[in-house]
């Protein structure tokens, strides 16, 4: 086995939260090595190119209430980084509905008679709210009533998760739609709303890179190459190796690295599986125990039609499978190769090893194009359907029932090894977006260099992210001034 001492920071994973930690290392002058168990960068958020149709994996927006991150996003990108406009819009009962919600588009589709009752199931809910409010159900119902809990909260909802909404956690909502409320929808379907007031969720514009945000993660490893940091893909970690409360070994294929520093943004459940000696049998079985939720994006490829502008679509239509629907030339004219024809994303959320994820490729395709026929959202024509099928498994931790006190028996044993760092989505076990698992990055590789944040507690105090202890504007503009520039790089016109 060789070994390597090339670097005193071993970062593992090569998605958002750990090519910026390994970015901000650099940008200080600590060498690190970052190991990735796939071909190219960004995790959920890479870029899939499908002969010259690029698929973005999910959907990610550029959007940030952190001016410390929208920096590097310039930083990185320059001009490549588009301003794009919002639109999408909520599949119900045959019906398209605005979303954010138009109170006169709300009219039309439910019709006077169910509006009224939705006025009345709201006005309940707030004279008699249920307590105790531990359940995602319990949590939309008290704010918006149970009558449109059930029209446009109920059956997206469990088609992500794939538990009924009582089994999900209230923090959840609180993390996901803080600061939306009746009242905010009302107003701001009254009115134009600015870009950055009010909730995250009615944000009407956004930054995205014009090659998909793979291009964001492709440009920082062109960045790090030139600072000498190594990004090693197909290396998955193998093993970690523990002694003295410390990580001494990291093994990846036939490498082995002997750190001074440990950054993880691997699933909590396969980093804890991969210490020797085995972590004690509480944490073991409470890592094992965290659930996951995966999905499947089956692109189509379909003569555009210029009705559907949307960007995303959410499928509320219990009749069909599919949850969301991207259309991928509306986030950037460069993800298409022909300005005639789109890729539209159908994304299918299921459990490794069910039905769904177990379906051919063949299949999916079929079931796609059937459904795209059932929504009348494209004609997919009678010929072989033109598109691929990509798996992603462990997409979203899930916020169960159990999932807190799991938690609460991993982080105190993760943290007893002193230099172990934990950032991301799943290395945090937090459904977060792409903003803050970078932020959580900075923040590991901060504490590398004798900081002392919490990466557990994140919470920003600006309400876009999460309830909880927050990081103050003091400490982000703190962060913001000791951020060195990024040199701009010369490169090809049509890189990504």
């Amino acid at each position: 086995m060789k070994h390597s001492n090339a670097a005193p920071v071993v970062i593992l994973g090569a998605g958002p939260a750990g090519l910026t930690a390994a970015y901000e290392l650099a940008a200080h002058g600590i060498r690190s090595v970052v190991l990735e168990q796939e071909s190219i960068p960004g995790g959920l958020a890479r870029t899939v190119d499908y002969q010259g149709f690029l698929f973005d994996i999910g959907g990610h927006r550029f959007y940030t209430k952190v001016p410390l991150i929208e920096k590097i996003w310039r930083d990185v990108l320059g001009d490549d980084l588009l301003e794009r406009p919002r639109l999408s819009r909520i599949y119900y009962r045959s019906r398209f509905y605005h979303y954010p919600l138009d109170a006169m588009d709300v009219i039309r589709g439910l019709g006077i008679r169910e509006v009224l009752q939705c006025g009345a199931s709201f006005i309940k809910a707030h004279l008699f709210p249920h307590r105790p409010e531990e359940d995602f159900e319990t949590w939309v119902s008290n704010r918006f009533g149970q009558r449109l809990f059930r029209t446009f909260f109920r059956t997206y909802t469990e088609k992500v998760w794939g538990i009924p909404c009582t089994e999900i956690r209230a923090e959840w909502a609180a993390q996901r739609i803080r600061g939306l409320t009746l009242h905010s929808l009302v107003r701001d379907a009254m009115k134009p709303a600015r870009n950055g007031n009010g909730p995250k969720t009615l944000i009407r514009e956004f930054l995205y890179p014009r090659r998909g945000p793979g291009m964001m993660w492709s440009r920082m490893c062109e960045i790090l190459a030139e600072r000498g940091v190594e990004v090693l893909f197909d290396t998955p970690v193998t093993g970690i190796e523990c002694a003295g409360g410390r990580i001494r070994r990291v093994i990846a294929g036939k490498r082995s690295f002997q750190p001074d520093y440990v950054i993880s943004t691997l699933p909590l459940r396969n980093l804890v599986s991969m210490f020797s000696p085995a972590a004690p049998t509480p944490v073991a079985r409470a890592a094992k125990s965290l659930e996951y939720r995966d999905f499947i994006v089956v692109g189509i490829i379909v003569p555009r039609d210029h009705r559907f502008q949307d960007n995303w679509i959410y499928v509320h239509d219990p009749g069909v499978k599919v949850g969301r629907i991207q259309n991928y030339a509306n986030w950037s004219p460069e993800m298409s190769p022909d300005p005639e024809m789109t890729c539209l994303g159908l994304e299918y959320f299921c459990q490794e090893g069910d039905r769904l994820w177990s379906m051919s490729d063949d299949e999916l395709l079929a079931l796609a194009r059937r459904e795209l026929a059932h929504l009348k959202l494209a004609d997919t024509g009678r010929g072989p359907v033109r598109g691929m099928v990509i798996r992603v498994p462990k997409a979203y931790p899930v916020y169960d029932r159990t999932y807190r006190s799991h938690l609460d028996t991993i982080q105190p044993f993760l943290q007893g090894l002193s230099n172990l760092e934990a950032a991301g989505r799943n290395g945090l076990h937090r459904y977060d977006n792409q903003d803050h698992a970078m932020l959580s990055g900075i923040l590991a590789a901060r504490n590398v260099m004798g900081a002392s944040y919490d990466n557990w507690a994140l919470g920003l105090d600006s309400g876009y992210l999460e309830e909880g202890p927050a990081l103050t504007v003091e400490q982000l503009r703190a962060l913001e001034a000791t951020q060195p520039r990024v040199p701009d790089l010369v490169r090809a016109a049509d890189a990504s």
